[in-house]
């Protein structure tokens, strides 16, 4: 089983900075392959909302509210993806998820691909 473990939240004055992380890991077997890696961010009441990406690659992709503001990267030794949050707004209040397709040999050697499920989350909360 594929985990995700993100971790960087906390509380922050606006205009304040932030860095995410993300840890891609399995219960048993090996990861293979990791594609495109996602941060989502929840705030009460509404849907995810995508705020950034990255491909294997290294290519990136910004939601419009972000941009400028946010860098998204990633450490294909380690299976990690951060997310640099710099000029924090109140607006980016939120629970934000790392999401990522996949692809393990489980133990008997079998590839299996997949999209990894929601994550706890890390809360990041831009207040005066």
């Amino acid at each position: 089983q594929v985990r995700l473990v993100e971790s960087g939240g906390g509380l922050v004055q606006p205009g304040g900075s932030l860095r995410l992380s993300c840890l891609v890991s399995v219960t048993s077997g090996t990861i293979q392959r990791i594609d495109t890696m996602d941060w989502f961010r929840q705030s009460p009441g509404k849907e995810h909302e995508l705020v950034a990406s990255i491909t294997s690659s290294g290519s990136t992709n910004y939601a419009e509210s972000v941009k400028g503001r946010f860098t998204i990267s990633r450490d294909n030794a380690k299976n990690t993806v951060y997310l640099q949050m710099d000029n924090l707004k109140p607006d980016d209040t939120a629970v934000y998820y790392c999401r990522t397709d996949y692809i393990v040999q489980s133990m008997s050697g079998t590839l299996v691909a997949g999209r990894t499920s929601w994550g706890q989350g890390t809360q990041v909360t831009v207040s005066s």
